[in-house]
């Protein structure tokens, strides 16, 4: 649950170095640029070195014309590669026009194939016609109309029979439609058109070229195998001309990704005369390393400082954690990353996403699935969640069989549980004596859970420096004093039958530390020494934080009540089940086992779904929001991702 520690590094050096400068910056794959105005608020004689990325369009028009045909180019280590900007300007041009042109060939190809092949389609819909169609078409007093109508349709042409214009030949069927012809006279056309069109008459052009469309049906017969083998020579052609330059191609384009990237670091350089500076971050591991690259540069000069004392510069993060921990920087990442001077939460959303997600879809039989299809997802499609989804499957089973539920049979796991002195399993979800425990047990995880994210944030406001906050704040040394006792007061009184609610109590551990909090914003100023502590209106500010007190109380009552859910769904899971099991039992025979395997697998997904969902909305709305901002910059070095 921590962040690397990173250095602030500045560069100083001479005009006629720079390039090497930015390629070991770049190579170092550790560099993450920043502006230098951060760090150097007065730059009015400085200039920018670079506006405008030159590679980018090379690199752009090679890789469009390479995504084109489906190849794959993986990028690879160029560093003794160095061709100039004209060089990589010239092959790029070259390449895409080239690729371009054997493009376009296949793609005539493939437009002369599609034709052949619709117009063939088309033909053989007309095949009973003995007749040109360029005759029929070209009549001076009749027209004819190609398509096809809806067989429903065929049967509305009744309604127009006394109408000797209105009738359709057909020449063949399909499922959905009749194929065939109308005709009409030259001066009831329209009519006759709006009278078809209302039936959704679909025109079609048939073009006979003075054949009957029988004798066309054999032309496209023999045209097609042609246009077949001139595409497949076309994509011949291209797939030779890719293999034949393949690996300067990828050379080419591992230097212009590479360029393209150090261009990036060269924009955020600036220029005073005949010197620059560049100003970034590096992790504190591989400060030694890098500066030993740096200063081999003659005329560079390096100054590494500690972003614990540069934190107003915003500092980037780069998370580290372990590898159980890792997969869960997904949901981290997704709120925000935390400041420099901020904890980590992913360790600790880590433990208890893992396990209000196991609570919740407990099932032994359930979770062994779950977990598989996480660890497939993974493997076979990089799928971040995946990874998540195969430490909460693990969970879900550790539970399942605390709670004796094997793909929602409840008692399968009792003879286990004779071995450890219980006739069956200890806990029955659906018994009417537990459902309240369940609750219960859901709500005071709720509340050690908020208690937790109190002392986060008591941590966190220390490092920041923020006493006032880790003091009177809502979620401070108050907040939890006056939380803890309520609970802790209400618990004993309604539960245990203790006596706790006095006047001293109430005074001291209730009342008292909401005053704390209710005047929390000028105690604190105070606290951290701010000159103007004090609100320029007592009485506004009392009226003010009345309204913001009572939002202060449902808060806590209403990040409490959202575990009741924890409990809910472990409700939900069995009752569920409970309904796939009576519904196969109504089927019976055979059918039993087929509603039981569909039913888990409905329960499964569904579930699941639910689950992961409402986890997550307990981390980020009941847990992070006392604790953490995720208002960090993500530390993205320069770096060239090679394959």
């Amino acid at each position: 649950m921590a962040v690397s520690s990173m250095q602030a590094v500045n560069v100083i050096g001479l005009m006629n170095h720079i390039d090497e400068v930015i390629t070991v910056l770049g190579e170092s794959g550790v560099f993450h640029p920043d502006e230098v105005i951060n760090f150097y608020p007065d730059v009015r004689d400085f200039t920018h070195l670079q506006t405008k990325n030159n590679y980018a369009e090379p690199l752009t028009n090679l890789k469009s014309v390479l995504n084109q045909t489906k190849r794959s180019f993986p990028l690879r280590d160029v560093s003794d590669f160095s061709p100039s900007f004209e060089e990589l300007d010239s092959f790029s041009t070259t390449v895409t026009a080239d690729i371009d042109a054997l493009i376009d060939k296949r793609e005539v190809c493939r437009a002369k194939l599609d034709e052949a092949e619709k117009n063939l389609s088309v033909c053989r819909h007309f095949s009973g016609l003995d007749v040109e169609i360029e005759k029929v078409i070209g009549m001076r007093y009749m027209k004819a109309r190609f398509g096809r109508l809806p067989n429903d349709s065929i049967m509305k042409l009744e309604a127009y029979k006394d109408n000797e214009y209105v009738d359709f030949a057909v020449c063949t069927k399909d499922k959905t439609h009749s194929w065939g012809v109308y005709f009409a006279p030259k001066e009831e056309l329209e009519e006759i058109d709006k009278i078809f069109d209302g039936l959704y008459f679909e025109p079609t052009d048939l073009v006979g070229d003075d054949e009957t469309p029988g004798k066309k049906i054999e032309g496209y017969e023999k045209e097609i195998p042609l246009l077949k083998q001139q595409l497949k020579d076309a994509q011949a052609g291209l797939d030779k001309y890719i293999d034949d330059n393949y690996e300067q191609i990828t050379r080419y384009l591992s230097k212009l990704e590479e360029l393209y990237l150090y261009a990036g670091i060269r924009s955020k350089a600036l220029q005073h005369n005949n010197s620059f500076i560049i100003v970034g971050w590096v992790p504190a591991e591989n400060e030694k390393q890098l500066k030993s690259r740096l200063k081999k540069i003659r005329s560079v000069e390096l100054d590494f400082s500690d972003a614990k004392g540069e934190l107003d510069k915003n500092p980037p993060v780069k998370l580290k954690n372990c590898f159980l921990a890792m997969p869960f920087e997904f949901y981290t990442g997704m709120y925000g990353v935390p400041k420099y001077n901020e904890i980590d939460p992913t360790l600790f959303v880590a433990i208890t996403y893992t396990i209000i997600f196991g609570i919740m879809f407990a099932d032994l039989g359930q979770g062994f699935f779950l977990a598989i299809a996480g660890m497939l997802m993974w493997k076979l499609k990089k799928m971040p969640i995946g990874k998540i989804l195969f430490p909460c499957g693990i969970s879900s089973m550790v539970f399942g069989t605390v709670f004796g539920s094997v793909f929602g049979f409840e008692h399968v796991l009792d003879p286990m549980f004779k071995l450890f002195g219980f006739e069956e399993k200890p806990i029955e979800v659906m018994a009417s004596q537990n459902i309240n425990t369940i609750i219960l047990g859901a709500i005071g995880l709720g509340v050690f859970l908020l208690i937790v994210a109190m002392f986060l944030n008591v941590y966190t406001s220390l490092r920041q420096k923020n006493v006032g906050r880790a003091l009177f704040g809502t979620s401070g040394v108050a907040g939890f004093v006056f939380y803890g006792s309520l609970v802790f007061g209400l618990t004993a009184e309604i539960f245990l039958g203790i006596h706790v609610m006095t006047l001293p109590y109430i005074l001291g551990l209730i009342v008292l530390p909401f005053l704390l909090i209710f005047f929390a914003e000028p105690l604190g100023d105070l606290v951290n020494g701010e000159e103007h502590w004090q609100p320029e209106s007592w009485g506004g500010y009392i009226v003010e934080n009345l309204f913001e007190s009572i939002e202060v109380l449902l808060g806590y009552v209403t990040n409490t009540m959202s575990f009741l859910r924890v409990g809910a769904f472990v409700l939900v899971h069995a009752g569920m089940m409970l309904v796939v099991f009576v519904l196969a039992e109504t089927v019976g025979g055979a059918g039993y086992w087929v509603v039981v395997v569909i039913g888990n697998a409905l329960v499964m997904v569904l579930e699941a779904l639910l689950v992961a969902i409402q986890v997550l909305r307990l981390e980020y709305y009941e847990m992070f929001s006392r604790f953490y901002s995720g208002e960090g910059k993500p530390f993205e070095p320069v770096k060239i991702n090679l394959e």
